[in-house]
């Protein structure tokens, strides 16, 4: 029977649907042990952990000094000076803390190259999955965007997916029929939309946030007060993608549009155009596959503290010598504690043989103490099936338990030594043969049922005396010569054929004749 000793740190009570604990140390009556739960970092505010880049350069503006319209669109005696610190608006100047009220913030060029299109991206990056708690909320300043996107990567900027687009009229801006958030429906709560909430002007200086609307999304399925939290988390764990949608690497801000005030490009007066971005709320949580709760910064990133015997930036790995079966993430149900799926050491206590799914049998070995698989499948081998058999060789691109984790060797019967491959897929060639499979020859090997030696070739095996490589494989000799490379007058060996050579009164009809005799008989011999 098992109950809490709280004997040692952890013994705060586990809050309903938190996951806020990884272990508890329990008593049984086999002894004392670490209980472990799923468990995951509380949320905190992102942009402190940030690196940010804007594109492309020479989009921020003060580099030359220009002027720009701010409160009066007509009256344009603001100025943007990148060599002065007052007068400057680094990128920076959208993470800052604003004391007393005043707002400080990047700032693009203005639209002074109209209509070319004036493009900005903002550019966040976390070197590291994150997963979104809260609304991102984009607050501009002087306007917000009448046209903009949200993208997101999960793979530090490699690859870019869209999260939202925003536009005043997106059927003219993105091909999309307006939609909002809170219209989604349980099976499309992760779908991609265009909304125009945030970007028609209202002619309101307290119309500045853009958002990027999280909890909405929640709702869903937790309701509009997020009070049925393990919905949510059963929502997570079951409908597929659902996870990954809240997750990112790294987010992209792409404006295609400024501000219009309501109007149209008034082309007179072009300063009055352009981005300004006082603060990015980005709140969330280190994404740590349910296997740590706490989640610090160590040497410029975030780095979860991984339990469970787990480790990595994301603990999406098991520590050496925990590797009895194979890593998997931890999972929120059953509620309200979890499934750990902790990483566990060969004979250790937590649970049957781990054979990847490839065999559902176990055998113990008495004379060696063992448990091993028995059986396995998807042409693994070993005592977990960890291992391919012979003829195959591992998929780097699959997890050990992938049914196809194992690729067949396919080595050329008559190129190669045998059927087995090494742990690229390379085969071990006979002599000549060279490729992956040993299909292929070396230079100076020809292919006829398995790789030969060049008899004659194009550059250092030359025939001699006129003579022609056939196929790398024989010299064609004309009348007079023979051997090997034509290198031989057959005066030397037998008069009579001296006698009839060309030059002794042969015609060039019987020299023709010869060669296409000689070419026939060799044709005759492959």
């Amino acid at each position: 029977m098992l109950y809490l000793a709280a004997l040692l740190v952890h013994c705060v009570p586990l809050a309903m649907g938190q996951y806020d604990i990884c272990k508890s140390w329990v008593t049984t009556d086999d002894g004392p042990s670490w209980e472990f739960y799923a468990c995951q970092p509380k949320a905190m505010r992102m942009k402190d952990y940030v690196t940010v880049r804007v594109d492309p350069a020479g989009i921020t503006c003060g580099d030359p000094p220009e002027r720009f319209c701010t409160h009066n669109p007509y009256l344009c005696s603001d100025e943007c000076d990148a060599s002065n610190p007052d007068l400057a608006h680094p990128p920076k100047l959208m993470f800052d803390s604003e004391d007393e009220g005043l707002a400080t913030y990047w700032q693009s060029v203005t639209w002074r190259r109209y209509p070319e299109p004036l493009l900005a991206n903002i550019t966040l990056s976390w070197n590291k999955s994150i997963e979104l708690t809260d609304d991102i909320v984009i607050t501009f300043e002087y306007g917000r965007p009448t046209i903009m996107m949200l993208e997101k990567s999960l793979d530090n900027g490699r690859t870019w997916h869209p999260y939202q687009y925003y536009a005043d009229d997106c059927m003219e801006a993105f091909s999309m029929p307006a939609r909002r958030v809170r219209d989604l429906s349980a099976t499309s709560a992760n779908r991609v939309l265009c909304t125009e909430e945030y970007s028609r002007w209202a002619g309101s200086k307290k119309e500045k946030t853009v958002r990027f609307e999280v909890r909405d999304r929640f709702a869903i399925f937790a309701g509009p007060d997020l009070k049925n939290m393990d919905n949510l988390y059963t929502r997570l764990e079951s409908a597929k993608g659902l996870k990954d949608f809240f997750t990112v690497t790294d987010l992209r801000m792409r404006l295609l549009r400024p501000a219009l005030g309501g109007t149209y490009v008034q082309r007179e007066n072009l300063y009055k155009y352009f981005y300004a971005v006082s603060n990015i709320e980005v709140t969330g949580r280190c994404k740590c596959n349910l296997h740590a709760n706490l989640c610090t910064f160590k040497e410029g990133s975030l780095q979860c503290e991984c339990e469970h015997n787990t480790t990595g930036q994301d603990c999406g790995k098991c520590k050496k010598n925990f590797r009895s079966r194979s890593w998997r993430a931890g999972s929120y149900l059953p509620l309200p504690n979890g499934s750990p799926n902790a990483c566990a050491a060969a004979g250790s206590a937590f649970g049957n043989c781990e054979c990847y799914g490839h065999s559902n049998r176990c055998s113990y070995i008495d004379f060696l103490n063992v448990v091993t698989c028995v059986s396995c499948k998807h042409n693994t081998r070993g005592q977990h099936c960890q291992h391919c058999r012979l003829g195959f060789y591992r998929n780097s691109s699959a997890e050990l338990d992938d049914e196809n984790v194992c690729i067949e060797c396919n080595c050329n019967q008559i190129g190669s030594m045998h059927d087995r491959c090494n742990e690229t897929g390379y085969c071990e060639c006979r002599e000549g043969a060279t490729g992956p499979k040993c299909d292929d020859c070396l230079p100076n090997y020809y292919w006829r049922q398995g790789c030969f030696p060049n008899v004659c070739d194009d550059e250092l095996l030359l025939c001699q005396n006129g003579g022609t490589c056939y196929q790398n494989q024989r010299c064609i000799c004309p009348a007079g010569f023979k051997g090997v490379l034509c290198q031989q007058s057959r005066c030397e060996a037998d008069k009579q054929d001296c006698d009839r050579a060309p030059g002794a009164g042969g015609s060039l009809a019987t020299v023709a004749l010869g060669v296409l005799a000689l070419q026939l008989r060799a044709w005759a011999d492959l």
